[in-house]
């Protein structure tokens, strides 16, 4: 079974980078485009519309071509054109999904980012980024409400002979509610992206800030680290050796986390889950290691088997999730399954997105309020 969940992602993030789709018909594209959200301060490009069309302008006078990678257009993305100032500009062939998405220039042959935007970690790069505006963006967006703190730090790892770095989302109350304990979800990245992922394209902490302030969930801990995944080239998964990053998590992180944090150390308050690459990590692990966690997530991660979890598991909850452009009758089928088994297990479909931070987001939203229960 492991080696069929190393092929579907495999499969998958051949299409983790594929940000955009056609729309049907010949639907004018309208002119109320406005600077991206993920801009850097005080540029005006690249902007997006109404629609979900991206446009971009490039000052590069001496250039004989410049591509974005975003958008329709084959292998090339978008194709810009030069005007007579030497200014090169391009909208894309079609809108993009809702959401999130990396991107980066070719300019004759070499790779760069668009010096209009800010820059995420992914593709093992730091990446520009764009966010086309989703119907649903209240859940993450940054509001007037109690908010929690997201903190780095650094812990000691005997196994890798370093100190290794930890993003920490404490929920609003907890500098304040000096006795209160809390329960504790490990969360997990994809390929090519780090520890900064979940907070900076993902707003984990916007969502929990949110969701607290809704009465829609317990408050609880987010731990964010580098899953290792990085070292493994583009396409070579079967290669990735799980047990490194095993002992650096069970072994090294959680300790240290349970000692310097007010956490409720104990199986049952403990949840693992991730994306893409991060949810074949988070199925490894929480097989391998069935007294760590109770809550188990994969977002666009694979799928569990019933055979594969042990009788005395102990599993509370398995969430799967993935978008419905990506397998979502795979995910239904698994969770069928486990439900047939006597698990208690969730599906989750992102309407209209792909294997991209606009799934990601959703099923954290649609994660949270099931655990700890």
């Amino acid at each position: 079974m492991m080696k069929k969940n190393y092929l579907f992602l495999s499969v998958l993030l051949l299409f983790a980078f594929s940000n955009s789709h056609a729309q049907s018909g010949s639907e004018a594209i309208k002119e109320d485009f406005k600077p991206s959200s993920k801009n850097q301060p005080g540029k005006d490009y690249p902007q997006v519309n109404s629609q979900g069309y991206a446009r971009f302008r490039i000052e590069a006078p001496e250039a004989e071509t410049v591509h974005v990678s975003l958008g329709l257009g084959g292998r090339g993305g978008t194709k810009l054109t030069k005007d007579s100032d030497g200014v090169w500009w391009g909208t894309t062939e079609g809108p993009m999904d809702e959401g999130f998405h990396y991107y980066h220039l070719t300019i004759d042959g070499g790779t760069f980012n668009d010096p209009g935007a800010l820059n995420y970690y992914g593709s093992t790069r730091w990446e520009s980024g764009i966010e086309i505006p989703a119907h649903d963006q209240e859940f993450y967006a940054l509001k007037n409400v109690p908010h929690g703190n997201v903190q780095q730090v650094l812990f000691p790892s005997p196994s890798t002979s370093s100190v290794k770095r930890a993003f920490v989302y404490t929920p609003p109350g907890y500098a304040e509610n000096s006795t209160t304990r809390y329960p504790v979800l490990y969360l997990q990245h994809g390929w090519g992206e780090d520890e900064t992922a979940w907070s900076n394209q993902g707003h984990a902490n916007l969502i929990m800030d949110n969701m607290i302030a809704n009465g829609e969930i317990d408050p609880f801990i987010i731990v964010m680290t580098y899953g290792m995944t990085n070292e493994i080239k583009f396409g070579g998964l079967r290669d990735f050796k799980i047990e490194p990053f095993q002992t650096v998590l069970v072994d090294e992180l959680i300790p240290f986390i349970d000692s310097n944090f007010r956490t409720l150390s104990n199986k049952d308050n403990r949840a693992m889950a991730g994306l893409s690459m991060g949810g074949m990590e988070t199925h490894s692990i929480t097989l391998n290691r069935p007294e760590v966690f109770s809550y188990y997530g994969l977002l666009s991660g694979g799928v569990y088997s019933p055979e594969e979890i042990k009788e005395d598991a102990g599993v509370k909850m398995i969430f799967i999730s993935c978008g419905s452009k990506e397998n979502p009758d795979r995910v239904k089928t698994s969770v069928n399954a486990l439900k047939e088994a006597g698990y208690h297990a969730v599906s989750y479909v992102s309407e209209g997105t792909a294997h991209e931070f606009q799934t990601w987001r959703r099923s954290l939203h649609e994660m949270a309020p099931l655990l700890f229960k």
